[in-house]
This record gives structure tokens, C-alpha cells and sequence, in this order.
């Protein structure tokens, strides 16, 4: 009796191993963080997931998921704008159901139809399209937005639903789309590289008869490497229900995050990123 059960362990360690919901940014896809330092363990909700998203054998940036509210905490990213077209497809992660289902992104219908998985079942590791449907005053608002890539694969992979929060519809197409597109084309001047992390603030509300988490805010924060000893910082914070983005410096972002989680005190980036 025991053997069995030693294997079994066994296998579900050699297959953790391997999968893309992983126990640590810096280990396996550090490469979207400024000197491969996430976020600190301020911002990790009660059950997070942490996502090295992957997309076509490659990964494209950096999602901390909270499962229990199907929302992410936070997308990371390098900014590298390029001109083409919006993808139209919407992939979810079959890792969140377990370690034995693809570590790629994929469709709901490849999954209900080739691996013989339920709506039902999928939908209890994430949220689904569903879930978005039937949405009033609200659009499916990306954290990491397609339009700061550089080609159709990483503009694809920024469409899974573990980057995608309910967002107020007004703030996606108004305020926040400014900033995304214009503010950001400006403050990235004279950097050679720029890393970003963008989140949501959970909220008291939802959508999908409670599944989904209706965030209080959005936030955004970048730390820009002009060369090699300088560097510059910007951060933004919008409420979910105005269509007003903003400005502030990055420890500024720190501390209205650090008062609206009330928790410990917030770091986004290395400390060699400044804050002022």
C-alpha cells in the first residue's frame, strides 16, 4: 500500500516541477522583473497562483493570479510597443486545474473538446468567457495590454483570462487608454528598457454571481533603464468606478497600495529603482 503512494507523490512532484504555475518568479521566469525582483509578498492574496505565461513554447510575462477571486493581482512585463493587429481569440490556463493538464495557454474549446474537460470543471480553477458575458458598464480590461508588444505571438498571449479583470468600460476606453498609449509612449523616451507591473486593488464587488471580483482599483508602474547607472520610475492609480487616471512617482503608488491592502509595507521593484 505504501509503494503505490510513494509513486504518487513522487509523480506529482516530478510534474510541479515542469509546470508553468510555478513556486517562484525568480527561479523560472525572472526575466520580466528589474534585476529579477518581483513585487514583495504584500500584495499575495489568500490562494495566489504564480503564472510564468507561456504561450507557443514561450514565455511572455509574469502573472500572480488570485483563485479564490479569479482575478489577477498583478501582470509584469517588458514594454516593446509595436504597430499591428488586436487579437480576437481568448485563452485560458488548463494548469490551474492541476499539474497533469497542458502549461500553455489555451482555448476553452481545444480543452472541452480534445482533453475532455467540463465548463463546470474549468471554471472552478479560473474565470471563463462566460463569466464576462451579459456585462453592464463594464468591459474585459487587460492588465498587461496587447498594444505594449511587439508581435502577434506576445499580443495573443496577453489575451488569457488570467490577464483580464472587470473594468470600468468608460476608464478602459477613456483615461486608462490614454495613459497606455500616449503617457507611456512619452515617459519611455531615452529608456532602453522598461519593466512593468500593473494591478488590480480587489473590490467589494462582483460579477458572475459572485465569482469574479469587480476591483477597487487599477495601478500601474514602470521603472525605465536609461543606462547603466540611471534610471527613472513612474506610477499611475485609477478607481474603477471614474474615468480618471493618476500620475504619481513610484513611492507614491507604494504607499496608497501599502493603506488600501493594509497589510505590510509595499515594494513594486528593486530597491535601485527610484522612488521619488
Amino acid at each position: 500500500m505504501l509503494l503505490p503512494l510513494l509513486l504518487q507523490f513522487w509523480a506529482s512532484c516530478f510534474w510541479l516541477g515542469r509546470s508553468e504555475v510555478v513556486t517562484s518568479f525568480e527561479r523560472s521566469c525572472p526575466q520580466f522583473f528589474f534585476r529579477e525582483t518581483p513585487p514583495n509578498e504584500a500584495l499575495e492574496p489568500e490562494n495566489p497562483a504564480w503564472i510564468c505565461q507561456r504561450y507557443q513554447n514561450q514565455y511572455y510575462f509574469a502573472t500572480l493570479y488570485d483563485r479564490n477571486r479569479r482575478i489577477p493581482v498583478y501582470s509584469a512585463y517588458l514594454y516593446q510597443p509595436a504597430s499591428g493587429t488586436r487579437p480576437n481569440t481568448w485563452l485560458v490556463e488548463p494548469q490551474l486545474m492541476g499539474p497533469t493538464y497542458p502549461k500553455t495557454m489555451e482555448r476553452e474549446r481545444t480543452l472541452l473538446n480534445n482533453f475532455g474537460i467540463s465548463s463546470e470543471q474549468l471554471s472552478e480553477s479560473q474565470a471563463i468567457l462566460q463569466d464576462y458575458k451579459n456585462l453592464t458598464g463594464l468591459n474585459r480590461g487587460h492588465l498587461n495590454p496587447s498594444g505594449q508588444h511587439s508581435d502577434s505571438s506576445s499580443r495573443t498571449a496577453t489575451f488569457t483570462l488570467t490577464n483580464i479583470v472587470p473594468q470600468n468600460e468608460k476608464l478602459n476606453g477613456g483615461a486608462w487608454n490614454n495613459y497606455e498609449q500616449q503617457t507611456m509612449m512619452k515617459r519611455t523616451q531615452g529608456c532602453n528598457t522598461t519593466y512593468v507591473v500593473v494591478g488590480a486593488v480587489p473590490g467589494n464587488n462582483y460579477i458572475a454571481k459572485g465569482r469574479v471580483n469587480i476591483p477597487s482599483y487599477l495601478w500601474s508602474s514602470a521603472c525605465c533603464e536609461v543606462d547603466t547607472h540611471h534610471r527613472k520610475t513612474w506610477a499611475v492609480i485609477a478607481e474603477n468606478d471614474k474615468n480618471e487616471v493618476q500620475l504619481l512617482t513610484l513611492g507614491e503608488l507604494e504607499d496608497m497600495l501599502t493603506q488600501l491592502y493594509g497589510r505590510k509595507r509595499v515594494s513594486l521593484f528593486n530597491s535601485d529603482c527610484p522612488r521619488e
